[in-house]
């Protein structure tokens, strides 16, 4: 038997089941909480997980293609820039814009010429590489954070794990010439770097390097929209052109030697 001191100063007495009874209450009452930290460590594993992960980058794009078909970026080439925003600062904003519109799957040639037309052709031009650049870090990295690890296993295809393997041992070379002949839509190239092993500085490299002639053409292009028949329209429509077609031939061939392997 356990001695205890009552209130008048006596002496009580409590059994040892009872006692072990007070004892064993602390720790039944601490069992729901262990049960709320691994519910919470569940949800947590199962919001970071990669499906759910693509499924967040899925909502922000068709978010960000919403928004952008309400804001109707084409009415820049109708209406021109809003007239209170100029120099300087209207080329950083206009860049800005460029590289959201980009991620939201809106066109680059048609943000190349509103480009030109809005800041001439030299302005133009730089504010819109930098803008591309800019679009296509964007992409790239939502595509790696939110989309690869759910994609990767997905590469069953030939097509597909030849264009992964050519991304992956030879981005540099790959991003250059898919920048520099155009074909393939500038977002899809975004994501489809970002689901392989490409590595950064490869991939923005040569979207930089790359982008710079067919942004200058149709830069230039926007800037001489008013005068189609001016030597200098000519050279830029031609300079668009003959990379199209040369991309065309290449990836036509390309598919030719892809079905005979």
């Amino acid at each position: 038997m356990l001695d205890a001191t009552n209130r008048s100063g006596g002496t009580a007495t409590v059994s040892p089941r009872a006692a072990a009874t007070e004892l064993a209450v602390p720790a039944v009452a601490a069992v729901p909480s262990l049960s709320r930290t691994g519910f919470a460590v569940r949800c947590t594993r199962a919001a970071l997980s990669p499906y759910a992960r693509l499924s967040l980058l899925l909502v922000l794009l068709a978010g960000a293609a919403a928004g952008v078909l309400a804001f109707e970026p084409q009415r820049l080439l109708t209406h021109g820039w809003p007239p209170q925003l100029g120099g300087a600062a209207a080329a950083v904003m206009f860049a800005a814009a460029y590289g959201l519109c980009t991620v939201a799957f809106v066109p680059r040639p048609l943000l190349n010429l509103a480009a030109g037309a809005l800041f001439g052709s030299e302005l133009g031009g730089a504010t819109a590489l930098a803008g591309t650049v800019l679009g296509a870090g964007l992409a790239f990295g939502l595509g790696r954070m939110l989309g690869q690890e759910a994609l990767r296993p997905l590469l069953r295809g030939r097509w597909l794990k030849a264009a992964d393997g050519q991304l992956s041992r030879h981005g540099f070379r790959s991003m250059m010439v898919a920048r520099l002949f155009p074909g393939v839509p500038f977002w899809a190239a975004n994501y489809c770097a970002a689901v392989s092993r490409m590595g950064w500085l490869p991939f923005l490299l040569a979207t930089a390097l790359g982008s710079i002639p067919n942004t200058a053409a149709y830069a230039v292009a926007g800037a001489r929209a008013s005068a189609p028949t001016s030597p200098a329209f000519l050279i830029a429509m031609a300079c668009i052109a003959v990379p199209a077609l040369v991309g065309a031939v290449v990836a036509w061939r390309k598919r030719h030697q892809l079905r005979a392997g």
